[in-house]
């Protein structure tokens, strides 16, 4: 359906861990995860991709959120719109961009990222844009424990994306933990939530949050060594929330 060890050393050393495995083994297949969504102006096709990646079509188009890390990127089609949500290596990769990219591509990301990649537009947390044919705002992502803040500070202004198509509202969390911000959403159809510890939050945190904002449905991502089936059993409970266990190397 789908139409440097030392390099590594030096971004450790200047920058926090980032927030997933720095190695990622297994390249995803270019055609799987894939689920097809109805909307008021079509059909949403949503494929998770790994740990961070995500492809979204919807009207000819393809929207990508943080492309990175191993895949079958020459098999994947070209990025009409890239989204990043912040500049750790795992969702910010150049590499990778400059593999789907193609003439015309718009690429947004926080300050930081588009900075430090020296390419994009710049869209902060409480903004929102037009891209081609959706809408996109972005909201805030950060670690509110205080053991975790050092990998994902409130002050580097982080973002999470929801993005409208159609009448769907697909939450693109990033990298976060239960924000007020976040349990304060209305309306998500679809939302990723990550559950890696510990950059992100665990599972039990996860579920929580999906309990205050109720996704219709759920995939939990940026696994690291968490299990996603472990928020499926959390949530049972809740048959508002169809959470999807899908392994995401």
């Amino acid at each position: 359906m789908v139409s440097l060890a030392a390099v590594m050393c030096a971004m450790a050393t200047a920058n926090p861990p980032a927030s997933g495995p720095a190695t990622q083994t297994a390249p995803a297949p270019a055609e799987r995860n894939i689920a097809v969504e109805k909307t008021s102006q079509g059909d949403l096709t949503v494929q998770p991709i790994n740990h961070s990646a995500i492809r979204f079509e919807f009207k000819g188009k393809q929207y990508y959120v943080d492309p990175s890390g191993q895949a079958a990127w020459n098999k994947m089609p070209r990025a009409d719109a890239i989204f990043v949500t912040h500049e750790h290596f795992d969702h910010l990769d150049p590499k990778v961009i400059d593999q789907i990219k193609k003439e015309g591509t718009v690429i947004y990301a926080n300050a930081a990222s588009v900075k430090k990649a020296g390419f994009g537009k710049a869209i902060e947390v409480g903004h929102s844009e037009q891209v081609l044919d959706i809408s996109v705002q972005a909201v805030p992502a950060y670690n509110v424990s205080p053991d975790r803040q050092k990998y994902h500070p409130k002050d580097r202004k982080d973002n999470g994306y929801i993005l409208t198509f159609g009448d769907k509202r697909v939450y693109v969390a990033g990298d976060t933990e239960g924000t007020p911000e976040m349990k304060a959403l209305k309306d998500i159809a679809i939302a990723f939530l990550p559950i890696n510890l510990p950059y992100t939050m665990e599972p039990k945190e996860a579920a929580e949050a999906a309990r205050t904002f109720k996704p219709k449905v759920l995939y939990p991502y940026h696994q690291g060594k968490s299990d996603p089936a472990e928020v499926k059993k959390l949530l049972a409970d809740v048959k508002e929330i169809e959470v999807r266990v899908l392994p995401l190397p």
